[in-house]
């Protein structure tokens, strides 16, 4: 898939208007932020390229881009933790989505985890180190 949304130059228009005309970045990719649908807790935060919006535009199931493995996937195609979409927001200049979804399944990370934001950043007077803030 190429080309499905067309490019968008006037920058009022990118801003105000209503049509959708994502910018993807140099490798083809837009940031996309999965958020609970409910409680507003922010699950995972990955990438989408033009056919992964596309299949979850189409689908209502949450779609990315695998940089690592550099292919498409289905969240929860094998573990079953399924994002559905409620709602997508596109940010003002169309580089980056909220997807607002409800999860199915026991968690959004990988690792199990409801959320990939499990952990904080703290620092002391001698170290700076995560601790674990969701179970």
């Amino acid at each position: 898939m190429s080309n499905i949304y067309p490019t968008i130059t006037d920058k009022s228009e990118l801003e105000n208007g209503s049509i959708i005309a994502p910018r993807f970045n140099a490798d083809g990719l837009i940031t996309a932020v999965a958020q609970d649908f409910d409680t507003g807790e922010i699950l995972m935060l990955a990438h989408m390229n033009e056919e992964a919006l596309q299949q979850t535009i189409e689908t209502g199931k949450s779609h990315f881009w695998s940089r690592s493995r550099e292919e498409l996937w289905l969240k929860g195609e094998t573990s079953g933790n399924i994002l559905f979409v409620q709602e997508i927001l596109v940010d003002c200049d169309q580089d980056a989505v909220i997807l607002k979804v409800r999860l199915e399944g026991e968690g959004a990370c990988h690792t199990g985890k409801r959320s990939c934001f499990y952990r904080k950043i703290e620092a002391d007077s001698e170290q700076t180190f995560l601790t674990q803030i969701v179970e």
